[in-house]
């Protein structure tokens, strides 16, 4: 009888395949078929963080990269994810707002995608969980691709390239927008800045490998009588690592004017809560110093008129988060000593991040 049933399920199958049936696209998320890899970090960063539904593998990280320098993901072809987090420029972008197809303006800067693997949520105002998530938004937004997820799966499929990229990478089955988010962030995990002349000093025992005025600039950022901004931008020397960011959501005033009133609601428009009006996510400062300009903003064109925003406490308003304090009593050679320091937070980009078509 056992038999009988297997040969029976058999000849089904068979007949499904005589007629021209297709079988229906398995439920639940779409998973890799190739060998997972481990992503290494530099030193200075933790193990990257992985969801379960998208280990990555070569396939997904090359198809993923491809695809985020392809300005085909935009509906006239002219932006590409690369267009406003440029490999040249930090992963950032150095023009205060990006601007998107028909020279559409956004109004938040770009933030860099170097080492976003680490955050909790994407966007400043955390609107996104995952860098999967993250990759859908930019494609549908008016201002920036000005697309629809189903146009771009259209595209890519008349691509008889990407329809084989896609193939070695998911296995047979059609392109799906699930695919192409998870397939860029697959690559933006690897996006890893780390081994600068800090991590070098701290936890490479490297004692050379900062300045001494960056070193003295480390202290004061340390210091909670003096910067105390590792309040925000943690260091965990314990664990032998440093994010540069609580992962957080904070208040500096940033966009209030002379009465306390914001122009940006920020993480509030996510959360509809008060407590989170004109609060941002903290960002990391990895190779910040590359990054310019600062701030969601992006009206602070140095790290000198960054610290001289700090110095001054910010802008006042009612929601101004508590650890924002005046700076003034810093002295001119503790904020040039800052300034070194941020600027030895440059580390090394790696391999195999840049345009494959160059």
């Amino acid at each position: 009888m056992k038999n009988f049933l297997l040969w029976g399920a058999g000849a089904i199958s068979f007949t499904i395949f005589m007629f021209g049936c297709t079988a229906p696209e398995p439920e639940g998320p779409a998973m890799p078929i190739g060998e997972t890899v481990e992503i290494e970090p530099p030193l200075g960063l933790p193990p990257v963080p992985i969801p379960a539904d998208n280990p990555p593998t070569a396939e997904t990280i090359a198809l993923g990269r491809k695809l985020y320098y392809d300005k085909a993901l935009s509906v006239d072809n002219t932006v590409a994810c690369a267009s406003c987090h440029k490999p040249d420029a930090g992963f950032a972008d150095p023009n205060q707002f990006s601007v998107g197809v028909n020279d559409g303006v956004g109004d938040r800067q770009s933030p860099p995608v170097m080492n976003a693997a680490y955050f909790n949520e994407q966007f400043w105002d955390g609107r996104a969980a995952s860098l999967e998530e993250q990759a859908g938004g930019p494609v549908e937004n008016p201002v920036e691709m000005a697309f629809t997820h189903e146009g771009v799966e259209e595209r890519l499929s008349q691509d008889p390239q990407y329809v084989a990229a896609f193939e070695a990478a998911w296995g047979p089955g059609p392109i799906t927008y699930e695919k192409v988010a998870k397939s860029i962030a697959a690559f933006e995990r690897t996006v890893l800045v780390g081994n600068s002349p800090f991590d070098r000093y701290l936890f490479g025992g490297e004692k050379d490998a900062m300045s001494e005025e960056a070193i003295r600039g480390l202290e004061a950022f340390r210091d909670p009588e003096k910067g105390n901004c590792e309040v925000c931008h943690t260091i965990n020397e314990e664990e032998g690592y440093a994010l540069f960011t609580d992962n957080k959501y904070h208040n500096l005033g940033v966009g209030a004017d002379i009465d306390g009133s914001l122009a940006d609601e920020g993480r509030a428009k996510v959360t509809a809560q008060d407590a989170d009006r004109g609060a941002f996510k903290t960002p990391h400062l990895r190779n910040v110093a590359d990054s310019a300009p600062y701030m969601h903003d992006g009206h602070l064109k140095t790290l000198k008129e960054v610290l001289d925003f700090y110095i001054g406490a910010g802008n006042s308003n009612d929601f101004r988060d508590k650890e924002i304090h005046e700076l003034d009593h810093l002295t001119g050679q503790e904020r040039t000593d800052l300034i070194a320091f941020m600027e030895a937070l440059s580390g090394e980009y790696p391999e195999n991040v840049g345009d494959p078509g160059e």
